[in-house]
């Protein structure tokens, strides 16, 4: 199973986890993250059995984990040993993939983001495009994410700010 660019329509809707970095990788940074998961989804595992999974960076700055559970289900101890890895990745690069409250956005074809509270601060004060497209880091399905990982700000979660 890969997670990439592909005219190939899915059908099996995978389960997806994501962690958003607060910056863009550096170059190096990309190649040891990329690594360092190749490394651990090869021997990922639930309760002894293989985990069919992949990844891909989104954006230079989304880790995006995929697993297919229709072939074996991640279990706790699984979902525990990969937060292990990504806070490991977070530690040494200091990305703040466990950070929730901030908001990514794309404003004239690039990737920014901002603390929660000062993205809803720019937005209501008109300091933000109503051009801008936002993420959203809680689907946690393939064909979710496919569809509605990047919107347009009158269609994402972020419309609702007043």
């Amino acid at each position: 199973m890969k997670i990439e660019e592909s005219n190939i329509v899915e059908t099996n809707d995978y389960r997806v986890i994501i962690y958003p970095a607060s910056r863009p990788f550096e170059t190096k940074e990309a190649k040891a993250i990329t690594e360092k998961l190749f490394d651990f989804l090869a021997t990922w595992a639930a309760h002894g059995k293989p985990l069919s999974s992949s990844f891909k960076i989104e954006k230079n700055q989304f880790i995006i984990i995929c697993v297919d559970e229709e072939k074996e289900m991640a279990s706790g101890c699984s979902i525990d040993a990969l937060g292990k890895v990504m806070r490991e990745i977070d530690e040494t690069y200091q990305l703040g993939l466990f950070d929730r409250m901030k908001a990514s956005f794309i404003e004239n074809g690039e990737v920014k983001t901002l603390k929660l509270q000062d993205f809803k601060s720019q937005l209501r004060n008109g300091e933000l495009s109503a051009d801008i497209q936002v993420f959203d880091f809680s689907k946690n399905t393939y064909l979710d994410f496919l569809s509605h990982f990047l919107l347009p700000l009158e269609k994402s979660w972020a419309a609702s700010i007043k």
